[in-house]
């Protein structure tokens, strides 16, 4: 089960996956409910859901593409989730498949249950297969080692 993403906000949140094999058009994505998932309410935080959501419907999406991490990015161009209800457990779910492959946009489903399967959240998701860019000038002074300078 990987914890460590390399992805600062999917670290907080804690998720919880095992990476689908090559070809596979389904992944689960795990979180459980602690500090970093909550609202001020102490409820779940919508935010959190989605960002749970994306990370299951990219992870179908990329094993389904078998896109090249090398020179290839995948981003959501579309989400839409709905809220339907409040976790009764102490984590959750997504559960997402692929709907649709395409060449370059992939569709996505993806419910998200409790541990105990009640309904939480429900989505589709859409995705795009791009050549590779590079990172945004700000964020690549952020990404490197101390003493490195940009190239």
């Amino acid at each position: 089960m990987s914890t460590e993403h390399g992805i600062p906000l999917h670290d907080l949140l804690d998720f919880e996956f095992v990476s689908p094999p090559d070809g596979s058009t389904a992944a689960e994505v795990r979180m459980p409910i602690g500090p970093g998932s909550v609202g001020p309410t102490g409820n779940l935080h919508g935010g959190a859901i989605a960002t749970l959501v994306d990370l299951a419907s990219a992870l179908a999406a990329a094993k389904a593409t078998g896109f090249d991490l090398q020179r290839e990015s995948l981003i959501t161009t579309d989400m839409h989730v709905r809220y339907l209800g409040r976790p009764r457990t102490d984590g959750v779910v997504a559960r997402s498949s692929v709907v649709r492959l395409g060449r370059q946009l992939v569709v996505v489903d993806c419910d998200v249950v409790d541990d105990d399967g009640h309904l939480v959240a429900a989505a589709d998701v859409a995705l795009m297969v791009v050549p590779l860019r590079r990172p945004l000038a700000a964020v690549e002074e952020t990404a490197l080692e101390p003493g490195e300078g940009a190239q």
